[in-house]
């Protein structure tokens, strides 16, 4: 594979395009069964309606595993804040209609949020006390069976010339609370270094879900610690604070 055809470099993972596919092809350190749950993920969405890029097939390719979608040509709504930082707010928006479009849906298949949390609450380097202290407040927040995205950015969002947007990366994906897909995308801006759109976008998602600021923080302290086995070293210095904060 031509180095002139990689769309993104990420975390253990290549994303390659060839003519009208493209093929995210992970590393060694990705479990067989970590790669058909993504696949299987991403199909099972698609079923619901949502605009999902269509699985062609999960495939080897020099001996690492690969999954093949279509192509969509188009500019993610990351790259397109960035050229148009003066649009900020008109794209912070769509991402939150965007959002909101997805937890209309249900996808009873996919694995439960909250267990998703507790695993991953396990897999940190937190004491026991700060988990314990964790796991109260998971049960403690009501439950909902929503489709919810799990790492929704900018990134991870295409935008077509035609205007139309497709959802990327269902790797995440579980069925739960809206409020704590929220909070993780609100965690996703602050990591990017862009507290001014994380801010903007809560505000936006509360005033369009209903849902109190408070509430959506109080998720804050779960979704950090939750994400913190997959984060980076300046990724846990930004989140370790929101765990032990209290919001009432």
């Amino acid at each position: 594979m031509g180095h002139d055809r990689i769309i993104a470099l990420r975390n253990n993972k290549t994303v390659f395009r060839d003519g009208d596919k493209v093929l995210k092809v992970f590393d060694g350190s990705f479990k067989e069964s970590e790669v058909l749950s993504e696949a299987l993920n991403q199909a099972r969405v698609e079923e619901t309606g949502l605009p999902v890029p269509s699985v062609r097939e999960v495939t080897l390719t020099d001996g690492r595993w690969t999954i093949v979608t279509e192509y969509i040509k188009g500019k993610t709504l990351g790259a397109l804040m960035a050229e148009q930082p003066q649009r900020r707010g008109e794209y912070i928006s769509r991402l939150v209609d965007i959002q909101l479009e997805i937890h209309a849906k249900r996808c009873p298949e996919l694995v439960r949020q909250r267990d998703k949390m507790i695993r991953h609450i396990i897999e940190s380097e937190l004491s026991a006390t700060e988990r314990y202290d964790l796991y109260s407040r998971l049960d403690a927040m009501p439950k909902h069976s929503k489709l919810c995205h799990g790492d929704l950015g900018p990134s991870n969002i295409m935008i077509t010339e035609s205007g139309e947007h497709y959802i990327l990366d269902w790797s995440h994906a579980s069925q739960g609370n809206g409020a704590a897909d929220a909070a993780r995308t609100y965690l996703l801006l602050g990591c990017d270094g862009d507290n001014e759109s994380a801010e903007l976008y809560l505000d936006f998602y509360c005033e369009r879900s209903g849902a109190e600021q408070c509430y959506v923080r109080r998720w804050l302290p779960i979704v950090a610690a939750a994400r913190l086995p997959q984060a980076n070293e300046a990724e846990r210095e930004y989140l370790r604070p929101f765990i032990s904060a209290e919001y009432d």
